[in-house]
Protein backbone atom coordinates (compact mmCIF):
# COMPACT_ATOMS: atom_id res chain seq x y z
CA UNK A 1 0.00 0.00 0.00
CA UNK A 2 3.11 2.55 0.65
CA UNK A 3 4.28 1.33 -2.32
CA UNK A 4 1.70 2.29 -4.17
CA UNK A 5 1.20 5.73 -2.63
CA UNK A 6 4.75 6.56 -3.19
CA UNK A 7 4.71 5.49 -7.21
CA UNK A 8 1.00 7.94 -7.15
CA UNK A 9 3.39 10.78 -5.17
CA UNK A 10 6.26 10.25 -8.27
CA UNK A 11 3.85 10.06 -10.60
CA UNK A 12 1.97 12.88 -10.00
CA UNK A 13 4.92 15.37 -9.32
CA UNK A 14 6.84 14.17 -12.61
CA UNK A 15 3.55 14.88 -14.86
CA UNK A 16 3.91 18.62 -12.45
CA UNK A 17 7.29 19.02 -13.61
CA UNK A 18 6.36 17.99 -17.06
CA UNK A 19 3.32 20.36 -17.15
CA UNK A 20 5.52 23.08 -15.84
CA UNK A 21 8.31 22.71 -18.70
CA UNK A 22 5.65 22.53 -21.26
CA UNK A 23 3.69 25.72 -19.99
CA UNK A 24 7.24 27.19 -19.75
CA UNK A 25 8.43 26.34 -23.34
CA UNK A 26 5.03 27.46 -24.92
CA UNK A 27 4.96 30.98 -22.54
CA UNK A 28 8.91 31.35 -24.14
CA UNK A 29 7.35 30.45 -27.57
CA UNK A 30 4.57 32.78 -26.90
CA UNK A 31 6.71 35.78 -26.40
CA UNK A 32 8.97 35.48 -29.09
CA UNK A 33 6.26 35.17 -31.45
CA UNK A 34 5.42 38.18 -30.03
CA UNK A 35 8.68 40.04 -29.27
CA UNK A 36 8.02 42.65 -31.74
CA UNK A 37 4.45 43.55 -29.94
CA UNK A 38 6.44 43.33 -26.90
CA UNK A 39 9.05 45.32 -27.92
CA UNK A 40 6.77 48.15 -28.52
CA UNK A 41 4.54 47.68 -25.16
CA UNK A 42 7.79 48.26 -23.27
CA UNK A 43 8.70 51.14 -25.69
CA UNK A 44 5.77 52.79 -25.05
CA UNK A 45 5.56 52.45 -21.70
CA UNK A 46 9.13 53.94 -21.18
CA UNK A 47 7.25 56.90 -22.92
CA UNK A 48 4.24 57.21 -21.13
CA UNK A 49 6.56 57.28 -17.81
CA UNK A 50 8.39 60.28 -19.19
CA UNK A 51 5.45 62.24 -20.23
CA UNK A 52 3.22 61.60 -17.43
CA UNK A 53 4.64 63.89 -15.07
CA UNK A 54 4.34 66.91 -17.69
CA UNK A 55 0.62 65.76 -18.46
CA UNK A 56 0.36 65.73 -14.47
CA UNK A 57 1.87 69.50 -13.82
CA UNK A 58 -0.05 70.69 -16.85
CA UNK A 59 -3.43 69.32 -15.49
CA UNK A 60 -2.55 70.71 -12.05
CA UNK A 61 -2.21 73.98 -12.97
CA UNK A 62 -3.33 74.96 -16.07
CA UNK A 63 -5.62 72.23 -17.80
CA UNK A 64 -8.13 70.18 -15.64
CA UNK A 65 -9.28 67.74 -17.90
CA UNK A 66 -7.00 64.50 -18.16
CA UNK A 67 -7.58 64.54 -21.96
CA UNK A 68 -7.06 67.65 -23.06
CA UNK A 69 -3.83 67.91 -21.10
CA UNK A 70 -2.08 64.44 -22.58
CA UNK A 71 -3.45 65.49 -26.16
CA UNK A 72 -1.30 68.79 -25.59
CA UNK A 73 1.98 67.57 -24.47
CA UNK A 74 1.74 64.98 -27.21
CA UNK A 75 1.14 67.30 -30.14
CA UNK A 76 3.98 69.80 -28.41
CA UNK A 77 6.03 66.55 -28.06
CA UNK A 78 4.90 65.58 -31.85
CA UNK A 79 5.52 69.03 -33.40
CA UNK A 80 8.99 69.12 -31.48
CA UNK A 81 10.13 65.67 -32.87
CA UNK A 82 8.48 66.12 -36.63
CA UNK A 83 10.34 69.71 -36.78
CA UNK A 84 13.53 67.92 -35.96
CA UNK A 85 12.70 65.64 -38.49
CA UNK A 86 12.06 68.24 -40.99
CA UNK A 87 15.34 69.80 -40.38
CA UNK A 88 17.80 66.89 -40.84
CA UNK A 89 15.73 64.47 -42.50
CA UNK A 90 14.71 65.96 -45.67
CA UNK A 91 17.89 67.66 -46.23
CA UNK A 92 19.78 64.36 -45.77
CA UNK A 93 17.32 62.83 -48.02
CA UNK A 94 17.73 65.09 -50.93
CA UNK A 95 21.78 64.85 -50.22
CA UNK A 96 21.89 60.75 -50.49
CA UNK A 97 19.05 61.03 -53.53
CA UNK A 98 21.63 63.12 -55.24
CA UNK A 99 24.33 61.44 -54.18
CA UNK A 100 22.74 58.17 -55.99
CA UNK A 101 21.87 59.75 -59.27
CA UNK A 102 25.65 61.49 -59.43
CA UNK A 103 27.20 58.23 -58.31
CA UNK A 104 28.07 57.06 -61.65
CA UNK A 105 29.73 60.10 -62.79
CA UNK A 106 31.64 60.49 -59.58
CA UNK A 107 32.76 57.47 -60.71
CA UNK A 108 34.08 58.81 -63.95
CA UNK A 109 35.77 61.35 -62.44
CA UNK A 110 37.16 58.87 -59.61
CA UNK A 111 38.93 56.96 -61.89
CA UNK A 112 40.44 60.06 -63.85
CA UNK A 113 41.76 61.51 -61.45
CA UNK A 114 39.16 64.63 -61.11
CA UNK A 115 36.91 66.20 -58.70
CA UNK A 116 37.21 65.63 -54.85
CA UNK A 117 36.90 62.22 -54.58
CA UNK A 118 39.69 61.53 -57.46
CA UNK A 119 41.69 63.43 -55.56
CA UNK A 120 41.31 62.35 -52.07
CA UNK A 121 41.90 58.82 -53.94
CA UNK A 122 45.20 60.56 -55.59
CA UNK A 123 46.20 61.65 -52.37
CA UNK A 124 45.25 58.03 -50.59
CA UNK A 125 47.02 55.83 -53.40
CA UNK A 126 43.59 54.13 -53.89
CA UNK A 127 43.66 54.62 -57.41
CA UNK A 128 44.55 51.22 -58.24
CA UNK A 129 42.31 49.29 -55.83
CA UNK A 130 39.23 51.64 -57.59
CA UNK A 131 40.69 50.67 -61.55
CA UNK A 132 40.94 47.07 -60.87
CA UNK A 133 37.66 46.88 -59.65
CA UNK A 134 35.53 49.72 -61.01
CA UNK A 135 33.06 47.48 -62.89
CA UNK A 136 31.24 46.13 -59.65
CA UNK A 137 31.53 49.49 -58.34
CA UNK A 138 29.58 50.93 -61.44
CA UNK A 139 27.10 47.85 -61.10
CA UNK A 140 26.67 48.87 -57.35
CA UNK A 141 26.58 52.64 -58.28
CA UNK A 142 23.45 51.66 -60.34
CA UNK A 143 21.66 49.58 -58.09
CA UNK A 144 21.79 52.85 -55.68
CA UNK A 145 18.85 54.27 -57.74
CA UNK A 146 16.13 51.54 -57.95
CA UNK A 147 13.83 51.14 -55.33
CA UNK A 148 14.37 48.33 -52.53
CA UNK A 149 11.66 46.33 -51.90
CA UNK A 150 13.48 45.28 -48.58
CA UNK A 151 13.99 48.95 -47.67
CA UNK A 152 10.38 49.85 -48.28
CA UNK A 153 9.09 46.90 -45.85
CA UNK A 154 11.21 48.23 -43.20
CA UNK A 155 10.52 51.97 -43.67
CA UNK A 156 6.45 50.83 -43.61
CA UNK A 157 7.17 48.50 -40.29
CA UNK A 158 8.96 51.45 -38.55
CA UNK A 159 6.05 53.77 -39.49
CA UNK A 160 3.17 51.13 -38.18
CA UNK A 161 5.64 50.85 -35.05
CA UNK A 162 5.98 54.46 -34.54
CA UNK A 163 2.30 54.84 -34.47
CA UNK A 164 1.56 51.92 -32.58
CA UNK A 165 3.85 53.37 -29.62
CA UNK A 166 2.27 56.92 -29.98
CA UNK A 167 -1.35 55.49 -29.52
CA UNK A 168 -0.08 53.36 -26.72
CA UNK A 169 1.87 55.31 -25.08
CA UNK A 170 -1.19 57.97 -25.23
CA UNK A 171 -3.48 55.97 -23.58
CA UNK A 172 -1.33 54.77 -20.99
CA UNK A 173 -0.68 58.44 -19.89
CA UNK A 174 -4.70 58.72 -19.97
CA UNK A 175 -5.82 55.99 -17.88
CA UNK A 176 -2.39 56.67 -16.08
CA UNK A 177 -4.91 57.61 -12.43
CA UNK A 178 -7.88 55.22 -13.40
CA UNK A 179 -4.79 52.36 -13.63
CA UNK A 180 -2.58 53.43 -10.61
CA UNK A 181 -6.41 53.95 -8.13
CA UNK A 182 -7.52 50.42 -9.52
CA UNK A 183 -4.09 49.07 -8.51
CA UNK A 184 -3.55 51.00 -4.96
CA UNK A 185 -7.44 50.32 -3.96
CA UNK A 186 -6.61 45.83 -4.62
CA UNK A 187 -3.01 46.71 -2.71
CA UNK A 188 -5.13 47.86 0.28
CA UNK A 189 -3.53 51.18 2.57
CA UNK A 190 -1.03 48.52 4.27
CA UNK A 191 1.06 47.92 0.46
CA UNK A 192 -0.60 51.66 -1.24
CA UNK A 193 2.02 53.82 0.39
CA UNK A 194 5.23 51.54 -0.80
CA UNK A 195 3.68 51.09 -4.00
CA UNK A 196 3.34 55.03 -4.34
CA UNK A 197 6.89 55.24 -3.48
CA UNK A 198 8.09 52.45 -6.03
CA UNK A 199 6.11 54.37 -8.44
CA UNK A 200 7.93 57.57 -8.06
CA UNK A 201 11.09 56.39 -8.18
CA UNK A 202 10.59 54.49 -10.90
CA UNK A 203 9.60 58.03 -12.73
CA UNK A 204 12.70 59.75 -11.81
CA UNK A 205 14.40 56.98 -12.67
CA UNK A 206 12.73 57.19 -16.09
CA UNK A 207 13.19 60.97 -16.19
CA UNK A 208 17.16 61.10 -14.74
CA UNK A 209 18.45 59.05 -17.97
CA UNK A 210 16.41 60.91 -20.28
CA UNK A 211 17.93 63.98 -18.69
CA UNK A 212 21.29 62.47 -18.48
CA UNK A 213 21.38 61.17 -22.36
CA UNK A 214 19.90 64.66 -23.66
CA UNK A 215 23.11 66.21 -21.52
CA UNK A 216 25.26 63.55 -23.13
CA UNK A 217 24.26 64.27 -26.46
CA UNK A 218 24.29 68.14 -25.91
CA UNK A 219 28.17 68.01 -24.79
CA UNK A 220 28.25 65.46 -28.23
CA UNK A 221 26.76 67.98 -30.22
CA UNK A 222 28.51 71.36 -29.17
CA UNK A 223 31.65 69.90 -29.22
CA UNK A 224 31.55 68.49 -32.49
CA UNK A 225 30.25 71.72 -34.50
CA UNK A 226 33.56 73.74 -32.71
CA UNK A 227 35.79 71.43 -34.00
CA UNK A 228 33.96 71.24 -37.14
CA UNK A 229 33.79 75.01 -37.39
CA UNK A 230 37.82 74.99 -36.60
CA UNK A 231 38.80 72.84 -39.34
CA UNK A 232 36.56 74.72 -41.53
CA UNK A 233 34.38 71.99 -42.52
CA UNK A 234 31.31 72.70 -44.44
CA UNK A 235 27.81 72.53 -43.24
CA UNK A 236 29.27 71.93 -39.53
CA UNK A 237 26.16 72.51 -37.87
CA UNK A 238 23.83 70.26 -39.88
CA UNK A 239 26.71 67.56 -39.50
CA UNK A 240 26.49 68.39 -35.56
CA UNK A 241 23.30 67.75 -35.38
CA UNK A 242 22.86 64.60 -36.58
CA UNK A 243 26.31 63.93 -34.73
CA UNK A 244 24.04 64.65 -31.48
CA UNK A 245 21.10 62.91 -32.67
CA UNK A 246 22.99 59.71 -33.15
CA UNK A 247 25.00 60.00 -30.36
CA UNK A 248 21.26 59.41 -28.18
CA UNK A 249 21.94 55.77 -29.01
CA UNK A 250 23.87 54.17 -26.53
CA UNK A 251 26.87 52.37 -27.18
CA UNK A 252 26.85 52.49 -31.10
CA UNK A 253 25.84 56.34 -31.42
CA UNK A 254 29.24 57.88 -31.23
CA UNK A 255 30.41 55.34 -33.62
CA UNK A 256 27.97 56.67 -36.26
CA UNK A 257 28.39 60.08 -35.20
CA UNK A 258 32.52 59.43 -35.89
CA UNK A 259 31.83 58.12 -39.33
CA UNK A 260 29.56 61.06 -40.59
CA UNK A 261 31.33 63.72 -39.19
CA UNK A 262 35.13 61.92 -40.39
CA UNK A 263 33.48 60.95 -43.90
CA UNK A 264 32.18 64.69 -43.72
CA UNK A 265 35.49 66.43 -43.51
CA UNK A 266 38.21 63.82 -45.00
CA UNK A 267 36.14 64.65 -48.38
CA UNK A 268 36.59 68.33 -47.69
CA UNK A 269 40.39 68.09 -46.82
CA UNK A 270 43.08 64.96 -45.17
CA UNK A 271 43.98 67.56 -42.79
CA UNK A 272 40.36 68.06 -41.34
CA UNK A 273 39.60 64.36 -41.75
CA UNK A 274 42.40 63.76 -39.52
CA UNK A 275 41.56 66.22 -37.06
CA UNK A 276 37.88 65.01 -36.95
CA UNK A 277 39.10 61.32 -36.55
CA UNK A 278 41.23 62.09 -33.81
CA UNK A 279 39.38 64.67 -31.65
CA UNK A 280 36.65 61.58 -32.08
CA UNK A 281 38.87 59.05 -30.68
CA UNK A 282 39.72 60.59 -27.59
CA UNK A 283 35.82 61.96 -27.12
CA UNK A 284 34.49 58.73 -27.84
CA UNK A 285 36.72 57.25 -24.78
CA UNK A 286 36.24 60.12 -22.65
CA UNK A 287 32.43 59.92 -23.24
CA UNK A 288 32.07 56.06 -22.64
CA UNK A 289 34.29 56.10 -19.34
CA UNK A 290 33.65 59.16 -17.81
CA UNK A 291 30.54 61.43 -18.76
CA UNK A 292 28.10 57.87 -19.27
CA UNK A 293 29.07 56.51 -15.88
CA UNK A 294 29.34 59.89 -14.02
CA UNK A 295 25.83 61.01 -15.34
CA UNK A 296 23.87 59.05 -15.74
CA UNK A 297 25.02 57.42 -12.48
CA UNK A 298 23.97 60.26 -10.88
CA UNK A 299 20.93 60.54 -12.99
CA UNK A 300 19.63 57.09 -12.23
CA UNK A 301 21.61 56.65 -8.55
CA UNK A 302 23.91 53.90 -10.62
CA UNK A 303 27.23 52.93 -10.06
CA UNK A 304 29.51 53.43 -13.10
CA UNK A 305 30.02 49.66 -13.22
CA UNK A 306 25.99 48.88 -13.20
CA UNK A 307 25.45 51.09 -15.71
CA UNK A 308 28.65 49.37 -18.15
CA UNK A 309 27.47 45.94 -17.24
CA UNK A 310 24.17 47.03 -18.24
CA UNK A 311 24.48 48.58 -21.63
CA UNK A 312 26.82 45.52 -22.43
CA UNK A 313 24.45 42.68 -21.22
CA UNK A 314 21.09 44.65 -22.78
CA UNK A 315 22.78 45.02 -26.24
CA UNK A 316 24.15 41.47 -26.58
CA UNK A 317 20.40 40.33 -25.67
CA UNK A 318 18.30 42.58 -27.09
CA UNK A 319 20.56 44.72 -29.44
CA UNK A 320 19.46 48.56 -30.18
CA UNK A 321 16.26 48.87 -28.32
CA UNK A 322 17.71 46.79 -25.01
CA UNK A 323 20.67 49.07 -24.92
CA UNK A 324 18.30 52.16 -25.42
CA UNK A 325 16.74 50.52 -22.42
CA UNK A 326 19.18 49.07 -20.23
CA UNK A 327 19.86 51.82 -17.64
CA UNK A 328 15.93 52.82 -17.04
CA UNK A 329 15.43 49.04 -16.57
CA UNK A 330 18.68 48.65 -14.35
CA UNK A 331 17.55 51.63 -12.52
CA UNK A 332 14.35 49.84 -11.84
CA UNK A 333 15.19 46.86 -10.49
CA UNK A 334 17.60 48.52 -8.27
CA UNK A 335 14.31 50.35 -6.74
CA UNK A 336 12.46 46.57 -6.22
CA UNK A 337 15.71 45.15 -4.35
CA UNK A 338 15.98 48.23 -2.49
CA UNK A 339 12.27 48.06 -1.39
CA UNK A 340 11.67 44.01 -1.27
CA UNK A 341 15.07 42.61 -1.23
CA UNK A 342 15.32 40.33 2.00
CA UNK A 343 19.20 40.80 2.95
CA UNK A 344 18.28 44.41 3.89
CA UNK A 345 19.75 44.79 7.02
CA UNK A 346 17.86 46.49 9.90
CA UNK A 347 18.79 49.85 11.39
CA UNK A 348 21.68 49.44 13.95
CA UNK A 349 20.26 49.84 17.72
CA UNK A 350 20.64 53.11 19.51
CA UNK A 351 24.13 53.03 21.57
CA UNK A 352 23.74 52.47 25.07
Amino acid sequence: MNDADDDRRTARRALIVIGLLLATVLALGLVYATRRVLIWGLVAAFFAVALKPLVDRLQRRLVHRRALATLLVFVVAFVVLAALAALIVVPLVDDVTRFAQRAPEMLREARAGQGPVGRLLDRVGARNFLAGHSDEIARYAERLRQPAVGVLRSVAEGVIGLITVIVLSYLMVLEAPRITGSVMAAAGEARAARWQRIGREVSRTVNGYLTGNLLISLICGLLTFLVLLLTGVPFAAVIALLVAIADLIPLVGATLGTIIAALAAFVHSPTAGIVVLVFFVIYQQVENHLLWPVILSRAVRLNPLTVLVSLLLAAELAGLVGALLAIPAAGIVQVLLREYAPFRRPPPPPAG
